[in-house]
């Protein structure tokens, strides 16, 4: 996606875990269903392999925060998984019940550990998902495994690129910044600003467009935030409040 070609897209809402919604936990097919009810194209969401190996929706490592449990997703089988109740309602979804749930829908999925790996590369091919997702990581080992084992599979930049990107904006630095981009990156998903440093500015969004990639920010739930950086250009906004999200957007197009 990198070459160089002008973007030129619509901007869109990504539902961050799917959303919150009343009476429904983050990152659950109850939450992704609702944000695909609600007009949601993109969904983001992390995984982490079970102990044999199953990729579950989850952004945390352990349960402690979701369901009250000390246990770590990577010690428990899938069968046990399954079973677990989630504190705000619901249960954890595998990724591949997700996928084929929603087929419409499409995957921005974030890999948390490196155990998640090889799991992920198994599903992508058993399932010919390559169309239907994009993989992110601010590991930069990680994302290169990945583009290594998946050619073709877009992918978002991790810290490293991201910061490198960044240095275009320097004097007789090209567009893409200080390095080359790798392939398949199609998108600089990124705050929109770093220790109170504007990481998203006109530049910045400019300077992606014309290197070919899309510009998401995140994670933005309140309206004037979004209208100013859909007021820079900026491709995506991904956010807890699908419904404050879509309402902006729907404004801005009369």
């Amino acid at each position: 996606m990198n070459s160089q070609r002008e973007v030129i897209a619509d901007p869109e809402i990504i539902a961050h875990r799917g959303g919150l919604w009343p009476g429904m936990s983050e990152n659950t097919l109850e939450a992704f269903a609702a944000a695909a009810a609600a007009g949601v194209r993109w969904m983001e969401t992390d995984v982490h392999a079970s102990a044999d190996g199953i990729l579950f929706a989850a952004h945390d490592a352990d349960l402690n925060r979701i369901a009250g449990m000390s246990s770590s997703i990577r010690e428990l089988p899938a069968d046990e998984l399954d079973e677990v109740d989630l504190l705000a309602g619901g249960r954890l979804p595998r990724l591949e019940a997700l996928l084929a749930a929603l087929p419409e829908v499409q995957w921005n999925i974030d890999v948390k550990a490196a155990h998640s790996i090889g799991p992920m590369i198994r599903l992508v091919h058993s399932l010919h998902a390559a169309d239907r997702i994009r993989l992110a990581s601010f590991d930069s080992g990680t994302l290169r495994r990945l583009r290594t084992a998946l050619p073709g599979v877009r992918t978002s930049t991790g810290t490293t690129e991201t910061a490198l990107f960044a240095l275009g904006r320097l004097p007789g630095l090209p567009d893409h910044g200080a390095a080359a981009l790798p392939p398949g990156v199609d998108a600089l998903q990124v705050p929109a600003s770093f220790n109170k440093i504007p990481v998203v500015t006109a530049d910045f969004v400019a300077r992606a467009h014309r290197t070919g990639l899309l510009v998401h920010v995140w994670t933005i739930n309140d309206a004037p935030t979004m209208q100013s950086l859909l007021d820079l250009g900026v491709d995506g906004i991904v956010t807890d409040d699908v419904e404050l999200g879509l309402e902006v957007l729907a404004h801005r197009r009369g």
